[in-house]
Order: C-alpha cells, then sequence, then structure tokens
C-alpha cells in the first residue's frame, strides 16, 4: 500500500537529485566548453564564419558527448547496484537467519534496543526481506536509483538549449564584438543557472552562483589567454 505524503505539493528535494545533476552538468558544460571554444578560436583572429563554425559544431558534438557519456557512467552505476541486490537476494535465500540478525544489528546501532530492533527486523522481513535490506544495508530506494535514459536526456537536452546561448551571441554581433558578447552572454547565463539549481534544489543561492561563476569564468579566460597568445584555434 502506498503511503501517504504529508506534503504532496512539495516533495523532498533529494527525489530530483537524478535528474537535477544531469541537468546542471549539461546545462553548465554546454555554456562553458561551447563559450570557451568561441571566444578561443575567436581570439585566434579567424573570419567570424568560422568561429561560428567552431561554436555550432561543438554545441553538437558536445551535446552528443555529455548524452552518451552520463547514459555510459549512469549504466555502470545501475549495474553495480543490481549486482549488489542479486548478491543481497542470494544471501537471504542461502542465510537467512545471519541476514535477520544483520538488519537488526543496523537498527541496533541507529538506537533501538536490541528487542525492538529484532522485531522491527523480523516483521520487515516478513513483509519484504530484499526490500529491507536494499534500503537499509545497501541504502537504495526508488528516489536514488540510477536511471540511465533520465540522466542522458536531461545532460543532452539541457546542454544542447544551454550552448545555444554563446553560439546566438556569435552569430548576432559584430564580428569585432564577438567575444564581449558571448563573454558578457554566458556570465549571466551562468548566474542565472546557478539560481535555478539552487532554487530546484533547495540550496543556498549566493554560494552556488559564485561557484559556477567562478569556474566558467577562469575556463574563458584561460582559452582566450591561449587564443591571443598563440594564434590558433583551441
Amino acid at each position: 500500500m502506498a503511503t501517504a505524503s504529508a506534503h504532496p505539493d512539495d516533495p523532498h528535494y533529494v527525489q530530483r537529485t537524478g535528474w537535477l545533476r544531469a541537468a546542471v552538468l549539461g546545462a553548465n558544460d554546454g555554456i562553458v566548453s561551447v563559450a570557451s571554444l568561441i571566444i578561443g578560436v575567436a581570439a585566434a583572429g579567424p573570419a567570424p564564419g568560422a568561429v561560428l563554425i567552431a561554436g555550432v559544431a561543438g554545441l553538437v558534438a558536445g551535446a552528443m558527448s555529455m548524452a552518451a557519456g552520463e547514459f555510459i557512467s549512469v549504466s555502470s552505476q545501475r549495474d553495480s547496484e543490481q549486482a549488489d541486490i542479486r548478491r543481497e537476494k542470494l544471501a537471504l535465500k542461502k542465510m537467512p537467519e545471519e541476514e535477520l540478525e544483520e538488519l537488526a544489528a543496523i537498527y541496533e546501532d541507529r538506537g533501538l534496543s536490541r528487542e525492538t530492533a529484532l522485531l522491527v527486523a523480523r516483521e520487515l522481513s516478513a513483509h519484504d526481506a530484499l526490500t529491507a535490506h536494499v534500503r537499509d544495508e545497501l541504502g537504495l530506494s526508488d528516489a536514488l536509483a540510477a536511471r540511465p535514459l533520465q540522466a542522458a536526456f536531461a545532460s543532452g537536452m539541457t546542454f544542447s538549449a544551454a550552448a545555444a546561448l554563446p553560439v546566438l551571441a556569435a552569430w548576432l554581433a559584430p564580428a569585432s564584438a564577438i567575444v564581449p558578447a558571448v563573454l558578457a552572454v554566458s556570465i549571466a547565463a551562468l548566474a542565472l543557472l546557478g539560481a535555478i539549481g539552487a532554487r530546484t534544489g533547495g540550496a543556498p543561492l549566493l554560494p552556488a552562483v559564485l561557484r559556477v561563476l567562478g569556474w566558467g569564468v577562469f575556463a574563458m579566460g584561460i582559452t582566450f589567454a591561449i587564443g591571443s597568445l598563440l594564434g590558433v584555434s583551441v
């Protein structure tokens, strides 16, 4: 039977962890990597058309790479989780009493008396032993379970949407103003991303914004310096 929530219209922030992490990572990488690419290439001095091509290529390649990378890494995480669940299922079949004692010890360590811990372990095991062990021994739950497709979609889509901003700025700006235009748009986008991420995840606003801005500006500054000094596309 499903458990009613005390606040169904305001779910816990932890339930957003899977897709929020992938979405923020994708958006941040989209802005920083593509903006840095455009700024570095523009600083090297090629024609505006070449700068725009570099930006579009970075957007497409980056989105595919982010989606594939998220899918592969989260799939590896899911495989590890499933392997642990299979081991736990086998242990419950071969050593049910030992597993019951292990579960009771977990509850006892959390502050329950020996008698209460054993009672809770027995009742939970009678209801669904595997779920009890997966949750309390392995620390896995439906809310935090690895979802490769969700992570890949969130990361790829947010990368594309965010990377489109510096590309659009480079396209609309005059040739002599590509670098400052892309820089200004990217800084604004990063600040907005930090604020949205903090708001969605229930985190303090200022540290999140400063964290995103600091690393983003640092990356763009490095690529601009390399492009200016070497006069090559980076």
